[in-house]
């Protein structure tokens, strides 16, 4: 439909990404490792030389920068975060990593 908007079904594209947490992870930060239920990387966006401080939840999404206090619930707010986009943009990358349609 012309000009009309498509609502992003956030919780669905989360659900599927939680699904290949690790595929993702490993794909976005490749020179991070697994720590139990954790991905533990250095933090791209900055200059960050030793492992520990910056951890994905593999289970639940959540991640958190304990150097800086950035921190988000999902993986999809980390793609935001990661790429420095909007929650909408990173969703509809997330989705089509995942071959989910979005309707755009």
């Amino acid at each position: 439909m012309r000009g009309s908007r498509y609502l992003l079904d956030f919780d669905g594209i989360n659900r599927i990404a939680l699904i290949n947490a690790e595929e993702i992870v490993t794909r976005w930060l490749p020179d991070g490792h697994k720590e139990g239920t954790e991905w533990v990387a250095r933090n791209p966006r900055r200059y960050d030389r030793s492992y520990g401080s910056f951890k994905i939840n593999l289970l639940n999404g959540k991640w958190a920068d304990f150097a800086t206090g950035d921190a988000g619930g999902d993986l999809v707010s980390l793609a935001a975060y990661l790429a420095d986009i909007s929650q909408g943009d990173a969703a509809r990358e997330v989705a089509k990593m995942m071959g989910v349609a979005t309707g755009d």
